[in-house]
């Protein structure tokens, strides 16, 4: 058994233990149960279980998290629409998400996909500064589609 400040008791039977918790004010918590015998520490449970949800809260908050986000455009979109998106892209990357860039191809539009390649490479040229392509582009029926991720 383990005291409430960290010293070692010693061995000792159970109810002698929940009785020496008790003259504490705290619980008997079982620590290491497949040990011979088994180890238990005077604490407060309570107390033990608010920090462990509290370190894993911070644990947490430290974790990369990201969004996946989405910018669509089409082979004709106009210079200035596409530096909007371009603006668009890096304030995005700038919040540490990933940009999904989508381009959408309708009726004939697909014999344009040449275009569609270099609409796509441009925009990954104008943002390299700040990310890198996760995904390179790649054909999905009518669209066609990279992944950009934050440096």
């Amino acid at each position: 058994m383990i005291g409430p400040e960290g010293s070692q008791i010693g061995v000792i039977p159970i109810e002698q233990a929940l009785t020496t918790a008790a003259e504490f004010g705290l619980d008997l918590v079982e620590v290491s149960p497949n040990v011979d015998p088994p180890v238990c520490k005077i604490m407060d449970y309570g107390r033990y279980r608010y920090e462990q949800t509290k370190k894993k809260h911070e644990a947490k908050k430290k974790q990369a998290s990201f969004k996946l986000k989405e910018i669509k455009v089409r082979p004709k979109t106009g210079e200035h629409d596409l530096q909007v998106k371009i603006g668009r892209i890096k304030e995005f990357i700038g919040k540490k998400d990933k940009v999904k860039v989508t381009v959408m191809f309708r009726g004939r539009e697909i014999a344009l996909s040449r275009m569609g390649m270099e609409l796509l490479e441009k925009i990954a040229a104008a943002a390299q500064d700040i990310s890198t392509v996760e995904q390179t582009p790649k054909y999905d029926n009518r669209t066609l589609f990279m992944v950009l991720a934050p440096k």
